[in-house]
């Protein structure tokens, strides 16, 4: 059986305010390509599809032509997609009923029956190979939001609850596997020693608990397909533990990653191979900087000029940050003045003070910007200035508990 493992789409994206849809319309073009030309049985989109939980029309009508796209292709892939923390499950889950008339499953929550026990059956998926005989199950696992594995039948203890859905759909898993057949877990989380992405990935973390531990996927799993960290890498080296990473740079920190797709082999349950399929990059990032004014506009005005015939939309995207001993009012103006006619476009201007008292040459104060703080950061900020003192560990995980509320309530479609 051949796989394809993606994730973190964050379709309708923007970057500083500039849309990405031609960047998302070129990495789905060349997904289609692949499909064709490797004919995997299964592809597997491991979360987070959308960037957020009400995602613009045109974001949710890539999706759906995509799927439509492939389907007509290639009329026997399985494509198995999951929600992660940007994504509203319920809205993932709504169009479910017709999609699986195209060979898709689409799974945003986990249920729960009546007697408290999981509802095992749906999160398990039959993956079939070009005869049409099932050669594998698909653990699906949506991002688990506290509200949905803490409760009388779990208790409060929210990592407690994730270890045990895990425990029983595998358990499930086992009983209605048959000899040769393999475990595929596809799951959107952050597993312990996982690479985090400055800027553009938001945490999972509540309060101070750990991330998830990779021993939640036992040896009986044959390969673990996940989504949320942005950059690829496998958990604990493992070979069959593994993050696909986005299909394009989703922040500047993201630049020198090398965004790929994975292709993965079995040999009934036995792994066989994972290789990395990289994946063209549309429209390039560029940073300039740190760097005192006279060197970025010296910089600046080295970068190539506009070819008329080029096709603009493939312009890069720049974001200039710059080394300042004081304010300067028309930054933006000298920026641009030096930027007229240059294929570039510019997104961002980080502009960094150099501080007073710095015993090491190096800054000690600069400009943040709100985008780059999370919630967390924001309010920690908030209750030292209010206070005087550090937020203590139990009112930061409280915080957590009432934003994951609210990020819940905005769900709903």
């Amino acid at each position: 059986m051949r796989l394809f493992h993606t994730s973190d789409w964050h379709l309708g994206q923007t970057l500083h305010g500039q849309e990405r849809d031609f960047e998302h319309a070129c990495f789905l073009d060349w997904l289609l390509g692949q499909l064709k030309l490797r004919q995997p049985d299964a592809l597997l989109i491991a979360g987070d599809i959308f960037d957020t939980v009400n995602p613009p029309v045109k974001a949710q009508e890539r999706l759906y032509d995509f799927i439509v796209q492939a389907h007509e292709q290639q009329p026997r892939l399985n494509i198995v997609m999951i929600a992660g923390n940007h994504d509203s499950g319920s809205r993932i889950e709504l169009p479910a009923p017709l999609m699986r008339r195209l060979r898709t499953y689409a799974l945003g929550r986990v249920h729960w029956l009546d007697d408290g026990q999981l509802d095992s059956e749906r999160l398990l998926v039959p993956l079939t190979n070009a005869k049409g005989k099932v050669t594998a199950w698909c653990l699906a696992l949506p991002f688990l939001r506290p509200a949905e594995v803490t409760g009388a039948h779990l208790g409060d203890d929210y990592l407690r609850g994730i270890g045990q859905v895990h425990e029983w759909l595998i358990e499930a898993a086992l009983k209605q596997r048959k000899p040769g057949q393999a475990l595929i877990a596809v799951s959107h989380a952050h597993m312990a020693g996982g690479s985090v992405s400055e800027d553009s990935e938001r945490s999972l973390i509540i309060g101070n608990a750990e991330a998830l531990p990779a021993s939640l996927f036992g040896s009986q799993i044959s390969y673990v397909a996940l989504g949320h960290l942005h950059k690829p890498q496998k958990v604990n080296r493992e070979d069959r533990i593994r993050y696909s990473g986005s299909p394009i740079p989703l922040s500047f920190s993201e630049i020198g990653y090398q965004h790929q797709i994975l292709e993965v082999e079995l040999d009934g349950a036995t792994l066989t191979s994972v290789e990395p399929r990289l994946i063209p990059r549309a429209v390039p990032l560029q940073r300039l900087g740190p760097a005192p004014l006279v060197e970025i506009l010296e910089q600046l005005g080295q970068l190539p000029q506009v070819d008329l015939l080029d096709d603009p939309q493939r312009q890069p995207w720049l974001e200039v940050r710059v080394r300042l001993d004081e304010p300067q009012p028309d930054l933006r103006q000298q920026l641009e003045a030096c930027l007229q006619g240059k294929a570039v476009r510019l997104v961002r201007i980080a502009a960094e003070y150099a501080g007073t008292g710095a015993s090491d040459g190096e800054d000690d104060t600069r400009l943040i910007e709100l985008g780059q703080l999370s919630p967390h950061d924001l309010f920690s900020r908030a209750w030292e200035q209010a206070y005087g003192t550090s937020v203590d560990e139990q009112t930061l995980a409280d915080f957590a508990l009432l934003l994951q509320d609210v990020q819940q309530e905005e769900e709903q479609p």
